[in-house]
């Protein structure tokens, strides 16, 4: 797993981390029942402070994507509430497709975007 933070972004480095560990799950790069790299070790390796870490981690904990065990650390773990998530996923869309409209993208070419991107994380998947 390759996790890569731009620290230029406006977005949130915990947030930067969570989206990128949700992709690797999604990609098949890391698969359930591995184990995250410490919050330590990750933090030192991406180079960002053990605290943001520990957020991406609790929120993906809380997101039911990981589990924490007292031996192994941050474990795979996909226990996710399906309605939460779409739930999640259309409070977080909205604006963007708001904003999709605004720019005068036609529902046909948003929804072509989503399926390209969905269609490349069935291809990374494999």
């Amino acid at each position: 797993m390759n996790i890569i933070i731009d620290f230029n972004s406006d977005e949130a480095l915990y947030m930067q981390l969570r989206n990128q560990i949700i992709l690797a799950i999604a990609t098949s790069q890391i698969k359930e029942g591995e184990s995250l790299p410490s919050v330590r070790v990750m933090a030192e390796d991406i180079g960002i402070n053990m605290h943001t870490v520990n957020k991406a981690y609790t929120i993906l904990r809380q997101d039911g994507f990981i589990r924490v065990d007292r031996r192994r650390g941050a474990v795979i773990c996909l226990d996710v509430d399906k309605l939460k998530a779409c739930s999640c996923i259309q409070a977080q869309m909205e604006p963007l497709i708001a904003q999709a409209a605004a720019a005068g993208i036609s529902k046909e070419e948003l929804l072509g975007i989503v399926s390209s991107l969905y269609d490349k994380i069935d291809e990374e998947e494999k």
